[in-house]
């Protein structure tokens, strides 16, 4: 049996588990008290103070409380406390029991590493992922999101070779994210993008039935673009998209629009009196996978990606961006198959 470990590992980071904070959470009574505080702090979305309690109430706990280690690796990374995330880290892998346990822990520590590395660009980071894994896999060798992990942190070591390898590894595995799987293929092809910083694979149906998906769009530049429509400064910029829809209309460019209204009826009438035609697309608030890919956390929120699916560009507000979208479609189109004579 293969061991399936994303979508747990991924509410770790994106969501509480409230039974599995009542069952991991601290024993010491001091702690609970702490740690109910912490919580109380993310009700009142304060959750830098909800870190700091977090921290707290894992120490009065001896480093026993797993569901404060939880939180302080996701907090801890949101806000770039990197001791804190990575002693929480090191207290899971202590306190992990079994292979599975063992496996999640020194994934989970790697994944830390990985993002701490990505922010300061230090090769030792990379290679310490790179050891993390070596471990969870020593623990639990059917681990597809482990080889995949494996295979960023080599290329980003200039392995590419063995992330190669890696990435062939996790594609011959029968589970995975189609998503990641996609871009497996591009990276055992194209090691250098495993470096770059990608923007992440999102998949979304807009609202004339159309799908996109980031790996398909290869080839093209793309414009996502957040905002709502109880966003005033959105509805400042919308005049400027539609203006830049217009101007690069026929180019290899795609414009995604990503509204976080929660009132569908609202954000229907608005695009369509306001002649938004360019692809439309509704996730209610910033809970919504799109946005959580993206780290939105206030709009407007434009992102440029270019042609190789590399995000080159990123301004909260709205902003004159038509140079950089000339130069990257101008690329874009030096991409493209030579058309043949005669047809």
């Amino acid at each position: 049996m293969r061991l399936v470990l994303a979508s747990l590992v991924v509410a770790c980071f994106l969501t509480p588990a409230p039974a599995q904070e009542i069952k991991d959470g601290p024993t010491n009574e001091k702690a609970q008290k702490t740690y109910k505080h912490a919580l109380e702090k993310l009700g009142d979305r304060k959750s830098d103070e909800a870190l700091e309690s977090f921290k707290k109430a894992d120490k009065q706990d001896d480093g026993h409380c797993l569901a404060c280690q939880i939180q302080i690796i996701k907090y801890g990374v949101q806000y770039r406390d990197w001791k804190a995330a990575e002693l929480a880290a090191e207290e899971m892998v202590g306190e992990a029991k079994g292979e599975k346990e063992t496996a999640i822990a020194h994934y989970q520590f790697a994944t830390v590493l990985m993002e701490e590395g990505l922010q300061k660009d230090k090769e030792e980071l990379f290679a310490r992922t790179h050891d993390e894994i070596g471990k969870a896999l020593a623990a639990y060798a059917n681990f597809p999101d482990a080889l995949y992990l494996d295979g960023k942190a080599l290329a980003h070591l200039r392995r590419d070779e063995e992330a190669k390898g890696r990435f062939e590894e996790y594609l011959r595995s029968q589970v995975g994210n189609d998503a990641d799987r996609r871009r497996a293929r591009r990276y055992i092809s194209s090691p250098e993008l495993a470096r770059a910083r990608m923007a992440p694979p999102f998949e979304l149906t807009t609202v004339d039935g159309k799908r996109f998906a980031m790996d398909d769009l290869q080839g093209k530049v793309v414009l996502l673009d957040f905002w709502a429509t109880w966003c005033l400064p959105c509805l400042r910029a919308v005049p400027h998209i539609r203006q830049i829809a217009k101007e690069f209309q026929g180019q290899p460019l795609v414009i995604l629009s990503v509204s976080l209204d929660g009132n569908e009826r609202k954000w229907r009438d608005y695009i369509a009196t306001n002649q938004m035609t360019w692809p439309q697309y509704r996730e209610a608030g910033v809970k919504g996978v799109t946005a959580r890919l993206f780290g939105v956390t206030a709009i407007p929120h434009t992102f440029i990606i270019d042609a190789d699916g590399v995000m080159q560009d990123e301004h909260i507000g709205d902003a004159s961006i038509e140079g950089k979208l000339k130069k990257l479609i101008a690329q874009a189109r030096e991409l493209q198959p030579a058309e043949t004579p005669g047809k």
